[in-house]
Parts: structure tokens; sequence; C-alpha cells
């Protein structure tokens, strides 16, 4: 199994979060080499002044991942923005520890070089992302879950 070194910053006041071995749990199921990441929580300021800076999209995102390196380890970021994680997670009938899974198994699979750019990566990376989030426990991220009233 490789090995992870992972930093777990929580920089939001948003409650309920999942602990830092919750995150480290689920990042070590997506790795597929040894890896050292920063993970960090944020709230919507930081998640929308990263995502303008750095995609030039003026709005906050659920995740954004910076890899900095993948050989021979995978080196790099993930920022998780945790009120908009929140909100989706609300807005499709997920509970929030499902959705931080299957955000930071995404985001570990950007590191790996994974991407959702064309219909078959895409496609790919759901398969990945599935598999192991259900390895973890929780439902198909990609399966309808939205309660309508």
């Amino acid at each position: 199994m490789p090995s992870l070194s992972m930093d777990v910053q929580y920089a939001t006041e948003l409650e309920g979060l999942p602990s830092a071995g919750l995150f480290r749990r689920w990042a070590r199921k997506a790795l597929r080499v040894d890896a050292e990441i920063a993970l960090r929580i944020v709230d919507e300021a930081e998640g929308r002044m990263l995502n303008r800076d750095y995609r030039g999209k003026d709005y906050a995102t659920n995740v954004l991942t910076f890899p900095l390196d993948e050989e021979p380890q995978l080196l790099g970021d993930i920022v998780l923005c945790a009120p908009v994680v929140a909100r989706e997670a609300r807005d499709q009938g997920k509970t929030l520890d499902a959705h931080f899974a299957h955000l930071t198994v995404h985001g570990v699979l950007h590191m790996h070089g994974y991407d959702h750019e064309t219909e078959a990566e895409a496609e790919l990376m759901e398969m990945l992302e599935t598999e192991i989030v259900m390895k973890l426990g929780y439902p198909d991220p990609y399966k309808e879950n939205v309660h309508h009233e």
C-alpha cells in the first residue's frame, strides 16, 4: 500500500466537517503511488479567489487540485471549499461525509493525471471514483440521489 503524508488544514468556520483522519483514509484509498499532499478546507472567499487566480473563473468551486509532481511520488495540494461542498451535498441528497469523500478521491485522481476534459476521460474518471467511493462504503456518487418535493 502506498504511503501518504497529508497535512489537513481547516480554514473555514463551517461546523461538522470530517476529521483529518477521515480525509487521510479517503485519499489513501485513491493512491497508486506514495504521496505528499496538503489538503486545505476553505471558506467561500478563499475558494473563489483561488479559482479566479488559477483558473480564471470568478466563483468558488467544490474542489481544486494543484499537482506539483507525479514522479516518483505524488506531490501537490487539494483545496475543498466547505460551503460549496455542503450546499451540493444538501442539494444532491448526500451526506456531507459521502460528498467530501467523493471530492477527496476526485482530487487525488487529478493528482494522478486523470481528467474529465473529454467524454472518454470523464467516463474513466467517474468509473474509478465510483469504484473507490463504494469501496469506502458510500453510495455511487453519480447515482441520482436528489429528493424532489
